[in-house]
């Protein structure tokens, strides 16, 4: 099992950044792939960008291709999310997630989750 935490979140201007943070417990971090996630008020969790255990393979929601950029550090047990040029829809609580299974964009196949960090964006 692992438990993840997220930080780094707040509030940013549009054409800002922020860079989140997801420390994760345990001793076998290496062995999970890793997702962000999103969720706007009264809008569905969407997918926003994971990365493979390895960090060779990434994939990213093309709303925040050329804008967001996922990293993990194994040794430190984290995973990063970079977001330059942040606009107002990027708005939302923003969630790491962890899966055991290879690199996935499906929301169902990650297995632990962490608590959430708020990303607000003014116009």
């Amino acid at each position: 099992q692992v438990q993840l935490v997220e930080s780094g979140g707040g509030l940013v201007q549009a054409g800002g950044s922020l860079r989140l943070s997801c420390a994760a417990s345990g001793r076998t971090f290496s062995s999970y792939s890793m997702g962000w996630f999103r969720q706007a008020p009264g809008k569905e969790r969407e997918f926003v960008a994971a990365i493979s255990r390895s960090g060779t393979t990434t994939y990213y929601a093309d709303s925040v291709k050329g804008r967001f950029t996922i990293s993990r550090d194994n040794a430190k047990n984290t995973v990063y999310l970079q977001m330059n040029s942040l606009k107002p829809e990027d708005t939302a609580v923003y969630y790491c997630a962890a899966s055991r299974t290879v690199v996935t964009t499906t929301i169902s196949r990650y297995d632990y989750w962490g608590q959430g960090t708020q990303v607000t964006v003014s116009s």
